[in-house]
């Protein structure tokens, strides 16, 4: 056994990772011979190569060096913001591929430009400097991407490009998702081509309307102001229609999406036979989803379901479309998520029970089965499953009890790749036959000798897990950390929360990073628990929150306050509370319902005011903020801001697009004018995710600096 370290912050945000290698972007070639994957170096955790591992043997080798490929020229803001939107804004390297459907080819972007990479090794500039959103076409003829805001396709052979569209300006583009699809939708594209090459349906964004928000990108040589649009709650959204045109720039049509322009466009799908185009229209408030058939030579449409909802529908990603015209549907109707084969007005359940179905991830038409992710073993663990698509049969469990599980499969789901983690083991990767027996590992990342975490493993402290009980009787699950306890002694506590809507989860069994273990070795006891109105519990859980945010998870949060101080082995003068984003809205909302219950509250980037925050996500939770009931005031951070009295550091990125910087000094302001001290640290040019190992380092420090100065010692 290697001789103990103590984890240092240094040492945590260096390279290579201590949770060893983090590969992302799993895919089978089209053959299912190789799995190819974005590895981190072990030099640089942040930066990223394609690898490829053959499914037989298990052979490693790397596709396209990063370094040696790309020129490290700058990305463009477009790409850069894209990147923030999908929560890898401090990664370097490669990012995204796509296999050529003949499995000879991999288109690679990056530095700005776009490569095909052959299996061998040797990789071709394409020449399409400035593109945005590549993509081969799925019969393999094309290239498409968006250059300069307007649609172009290349024909790969000839390599002759064909621009399809006209008239992109600063405030027109065609083929990008508009910001809230992408923060918001979980909708990154906008452009979608026809299983058959024959047809591209193409989003135009007209963002005229939509408000503009000098963004002052504050950095370390300087400011750059960016007038970005975006959409206040209450305010106007981007206009986006959709057009289906042919590659060949010969045909367009545009899509009876209906009358009412204020709607969303959700989810944009084909038929398998490419006859027919499937449109998922969501409504302004949210309550209302219409899926439409789309005639892709006319135009036409007609709505062939709906789903409404008294609170919100939750999109999803899970509808396929089947031969016989029938499709899967996944619905809450219930009041879980569940999937349904529905043919015509007839829906067939094909899972139920009081547990959620997240992702479907394959699916064999032949054989009549799918395969999905979700939770009915605990709400703590994801697993794979398979069901029949008959809804006659039972559900089976396809991976281990104990662990967080991903899965992907390839498209005649034959295997999966799964992903799997636990608090005691990062995140490993093995091959899977259909019924989830495993072939081999990808990525073991045992804990070896050999693994960056070894000389830090022997300390590494077991997570507890249990419950309590809400008001409403509800479980709220909570994890703890605890140093080794000694008789008689009493500890502080850190504790960690988001308790936001959609995503956010702390209390689950995934690895949970060596931060906390961190925290654990410097004394502290890490707590967390999952309030109402956080997913994954079904729809009345989730609904807690309803045009009341700052309400049921404050006062759930508490509960778990008032549990740790009843424990013997609990300081109850030392409890520090820290969120970042909703969490750390969070922090002042607790800090101003219960002041004198925290010895300090860390906020990161915290919503102060729901108004300055953007359309689609708001208005789901708190409605119309121009509405005569509103929801806003009392669910902001700003009006009660006198109530608090607990030492309070404030942290925020200076170059923030998603919660932006107002937020803070709004709420700055606000302090300020009821006398009420704070701290504060702002990092000029970071983001809403602050990367750099440097930066994060001083970040850490500052906090537990602040920690060290405002909670009182034993």
């Amino acid at each position: 056994m290697p001789a103990q370290k103590p984890l240092s912050l240094e040492r945590i945000f260096a390279s290579p990772d201590l949770a060893g290698s983090q590969p992302r972007a799993m895919k089978l070639s089209p053959d299912g011979k190789l799995v190819t994957l974005l590895r981190n170096r072990a030099n640089d955790k942040d930066r990223f190569d394609l690898w490829a591992i053959d499914t037989v043997t298990g052979k490693e080798r790397m596709l396209v060096d990063s370094l040696k490929l790309g020129s490290g020229a700058a990305l463009s803001e477009a790409e850069k913001m894209q990147r923030e939107r999908a929560r890898i804004g401090g990664t370097r390297g490669i990012v995204s591929y796509d296999w050529s459907p003949d499995g000879k080819r991999i288109l690679v972007p990056l530095d700005g430009e776009l490569f095909l990479a052959a299996l061998e090794g040797e990789a071709v500039r394409l020449g399409a400097a400035g593109a945005l959103n590549p993509a081969v076409s799925p019969k393999g003829r094309y290239l498409s991407f968006v250059r300069g805001g307007n649609m172009v396709v290349l024909d790969i052979a000839t390599r002759q490009e064909k621009q399809l569209t006209q008239g992109a300006s600063d405030t027109v583009s065609w083929g990008v998702a508009e910001f809230v699809a992408q923060e918001e939708m979980d909708r990154q594209a906008g452009y979608w081509w026809s299983p058959d090459d024959a047809h591209i349906a193409v989003a135009r964004v007209d963002e005229s309307g939509v408000a503009i928000v000098n963004r002052a990108a504050i950095g370390a040589e300087g400011t750059k102001i960016y007038p970005q649009r975006y959409p206040l709650a209450g305010t106007a959204n981007a206009v986006v229609e959709l057009y289906v045109m042919d590659p060949l720039g010969e045909r367009q049509v545009k899509v009876d999406l209906g009358e009412d322009k204020d709607i969303y466009l959700a989810r944009v799908d084909w038929a398998k036979d490419g006859k027919t185009l499937y449109v998922q229209r969501e409504s302004r408030d949210q309550k209302r989803l219409d899926l439409l058939a789309v005639d892709p030579a006319t135009g036409a449409a007609k709505v062939i379901l709906t789903e409404t909802a008294k609170t919100w529908l939750n999109l999803h990603n899970n509808f396929r479309a089947l031969a016989d015209g029938s499709f899967l549907w996944w619905s809450e109707k219930s009041g879980n998520g569940h999937l349904y084969h529905v043919s015509g007005t007839k829906w067939t359940a094909l899972t139920s029970g009081a547990w959620q179905v997240r992702d479907v991830i394959g699916l064999d038409e032949k054989r009549g089965v799918v395969w999905f992710t979700g939770n009915r073993e605990t709400p703590l663990e994801q697993h794979v499953y398979s069901a029949p698509l008959s809804g006659k049969g039972e559900v089976k469990l396809l991976t281990e009890p104990g662990w967080w599980n991903g899965g992907v499969m390839d498209s005649a789901a034959g295997r999966i790749i799964v992903s799997r983690s636990s608090p005691e083991q990062p995140v490993q990767l093995y091959l899977a036959d259909k019924d989830g027996k495993r072939l081999r590992w990808l990525s073991e990342n045992a804990l070896d000798g050999a693994h960056p975490y070894a000389p830090y493993r022997s300390a590494h402290v077991h997570t507890v897990f249990g419950s309590i009980k809400a008001k409403d009787g509800s479980d709220l699950f909570y994890k703890l950390l605890t140093p080794k306890l000694e008789p008689g002694k009493r500890y502080p506590v850190f504790m960690i929360h988001y308790g936001g809507p959609g995503a956010g989860r702390q209390v689950t069994r995934a690895w949970g990073g060596v931060l906390q273990q961190y925290l654990v070795q410097r004394g502290w006891i890490v707590f967390a628990i999952d309030n109402r109105g956080t997913p994954d519990r079904g729809k009345a859980f989730e609904d807690e929150i309803h045009r009341a945010m700052g309400g049921v998870e404050v006062e759930d949060q508490l509960a778990g306050v008032d549990w740790l101080k009843a424990q013997p082995f609990v300081d109850p003068k030392r409890i520090a509370t820290y969120g970042w984003s909703y969490g750390g809205y969070m922090t002042l909302k607790l800090l101003q319902k219960a002041p004198g219950v925290f010895a300090a509250g860390i906020a990161g980037a915290p919503v102060t005011k729901w108004e300055l925050y953007d359309t689609h996500y708001t208005e789901r939770y708190l409605g119309d903020p121009n509405a005569k009931r509103s929801a806003y005031p009392a669910s902001n951070a700003l009006a009660d801001v006198a109530q608090i009295s607990d030492p309070l550091l404030l942290l925020h990125g200076m170059a923030d697009d998603n919660v932006v910087l107002e937020h803070s000094t709004a709420f700055m302001t606000a302090m300020q004018e009821a006398g009420r001290p704070f701290e504060l640290m702002l990092y000029p040019g970071q983001t809403h995710r602050f990367a750099g190992e440097g930066v994060n380092v001083h970040e850490w420090r500052t906090i537990e600096r602040f920690l060290a100065k405002v909670v009182a010692g034993d």
